[in-house]
């Protein structure tokens, strides 16, 4: 992948992760993309041209078959591949970094959040009063990451249903600290032991046989 790592959540979710101008130096856009990006401001065309980049390079690998895919979003904003629905994609960026998650016969949803400041009323809605309480006795930076990545399991696991924010990703119950779980038929995993940015993957149960377009 021009040097770029991607790893598996579970079996056929894989998922990958670097920084937006890394992504933009290794691996060229693809035309449809560039088109597109002309719309766009400087910062939101930065990080559009390189989620699909990355995406584009893990397909690559993971589905050499398939070259040139078309990158489609529901009215939802839901990212979707028009001509292989059995395969689930879902991207994410924060900070200058770009998260890609790819699932074969899954839907699949990706976080990633670099930390920072969060207001006390994010902390109140996402948290329970025993985890804000928690979070309240942690150092500044200690705290925004370890929100950041209570952040990332809540917001995976409603982009794996389609429903973003609007799905209300607050009330998806994730602890500080807490690795997995499940919520509304959604498995999510956050990658502690991989990522050094805050980085979960959600993804719902296997529809068939795991295969690849």
């Amino acid at each position: 992948m021009n040097g770029f790592t991607h790893r598996s959540a579970a079996p056929g979710v894989h998922y990958a992760a670097a920084p937006c101008d890394r992504v933009l130096r290794s691996l060229p856009a693809h035309p449809a993309d560039r088109a597109a990006a002309r719309t766009l401001d400087g910062t939101r065309a930065t990080e559009f041209l390189a989620v699909r980049s990355l995406l584009r390079a893990l397909l690559r690998v993971l589905a050499p078959g398939l070259p040139g895919p078309v990158i489609a979003a529901h009215d939802t904003g839901r990212p979707h591949l028009p001509q292989h629905p059995d395969t689930g994609i879902s991207f994410s960026h924060s900070g200058g970094w770009a998260a890609v998650c790819v699932g074969f016969g899954r839907q699949v949803g990706v976080d990633i959040e670099v930390p920072g400041p969060m207001s006390p009323q994010m902390v109140r809605r996402c948290c329970t009063p025993r985890d804000a309480a928690r979070l309240s006795t942690l150092p500044g930076r200690d705290r925004e990451t370890a929100f950041a990545w209570l952040w990332t399991a809540q917001e995976a696991c409603v982009k794996a249903l389609g429903t973003g924010l609007a799905g209300a990703p607050w009330t998806v119950p994730v602890g500080i600290g807490q690795r997995g779980g499940t919520w509304n038929g959604v498995r999510w995993r956050a990658q502690y032991d991989a990522s050094r940015i805050p980085l979960t993957c959600a993804f719902t149960a296997a529809c068939g046989p795991r295969t690849r377009p």
